[in-house]
């Protein structure tokens, strides 16, 4: 009996080439000439540390026999399908996405995206039913990477509203539940973190939308038809350049600091390696100059918002906050020494 039957990734790897060369690659093509000025994949550079071939080389190899690739995110599906097509055209590496249950509200989406290398994240259920749902999804992920799969996932669930992007020290507890050693189960996984950066992101509009929306309605909560505007928007809407950072295995800072990590307790490393990780996502944020666009572009990105109330003052704020906040988490990267926990 397969025990991961109702979370898994659909078993057709026979039709994976195939579709990719026939279905897969063609539209992701269409898509980034429609919506993209650019798309790009690459290793350290930018303001990283990791400038030179040596450290670029070494990121190839941190990757070359599988790793646990964790993002910021912003866009519900372009993220994981924008870096899963980079890494199989460069790499011929095809990670395996997980990708929330709240996404699947049509039979149809579920069918597509497990076909195309996605398993199912159940956020849902009570705190009991919610806990063995984790335990669950760890022992999938981790009978992945035993096999020396590649995985994608977001360093937090959903999406960071505000752009401030932080790892969710859950996402850690739910990847190594189960297991003895945090460092050690953190060193499996071989976690490579994945800076991405839009020029411009197309669904701002909507989430300041929802920041309006919660702000005045403590009860509201995003219906499937939501979800649904968020993906359709996000697939098709202009972001100008677009960059996947991919930066080193999390394994080499363990290795430097296993003595200091050591004597913490397991709560306090996994406090430091969710820090670490998100020095590394915000150090290989590509930052934009924009200029005097950005003003027109925000103001176009106004008209959309449709609400009874609409507070523009508000709306507008939300939305230069987003952009701010990128700028603001890499310049505080910058003065970081890398090696600090």
């Amino acid at each position: 009996m397969n025990q991961y039957r109702d979370i898994q990734a659909y078993r057709v790897a026979p039709l994976l080439y195939p579709s990719d060369l026939l279905f897969i690659f063609p539209y992701l093509h269409s898509l980034r000439r429609r919506t993209a000025e650019s798309l790009r994949l690459e290793l350290g550079g930018g303001d990283t540390p990791w400038q030179t071939e040596e450290a670029k080389q070494q990121i190839k190899n941190d990757i070359r026999h599988g790793a646990t690739f964790l993002t910021n995110h912003r866009d519900i599906i372009m993220d994981a399908a924008w870096l899963s097509y980079l890494l199989r055209l460069r790499f011929n590496i095809r990670p395996y996405l997980g990708i929330g249950n709240n996404l699947l509200s049509r039979r149809w989406i579920e069918f597509l995206v497990r076909f195309n290398r996605c398993f199912v994240v159940i956020r849902d259920g009570s705190p009991k039913e919610v806990l063995a749902h984790a335990q669950h999804l760890s022992a999938y992920i981790q009978e992945l990477r035993k096999k020396g799969k590649s995985i994608w996932l977001a360093q937090r669930e959903g999406r960071a509203k505000d752009c401030n992007d932080r790892t969710q020290p859950a996402v850690l507890k739910m990847l190594t539940i189960g297991q003895d050693n945090f460092l050690d189960s953190v060193y499996r996984l071989n976690i490579c973190p994945v800076s991405l950066s839009y020029e411009y992101d197309p669904c701002d509009f909507l989430k300041a939308k929802e920041m309006q929306q919660k702000r005045d309605d403590e009860h509201w909560k995003k219906s499937k038809e939501d979800d649904l505007v968020s993906m359709k928007t996000g697939m098709l809407g202009k972001k100008g350049r677009v960059l996947f950072r991919l930066t080193p295995s999390l394994n080499h800072w363990i290795d430097a600091h296993r003595e200091e990590l050591e004597k913490m307790t397991r709560n306090e490393q996994i406090q430091a390696v969710a820090k670490h990780i998100d020095y590394q996502i915000h150090i290989g944020y590509e930052i934009y100059e924009r200029g005097e666009d950005m003003k027109a572009y925000l103001k176009n990105q106004l008209r959309k918002i449709e609400l009874p109330h609409k507070d523009e003052a508000f709306l507008m704020e939300r939305m230069r906050e987003m952009y701010r906040n990128i700028e603001t988490n890499h310049q505080q990267a910058l003065h970081t020494t890398e090696d600090k926990i």
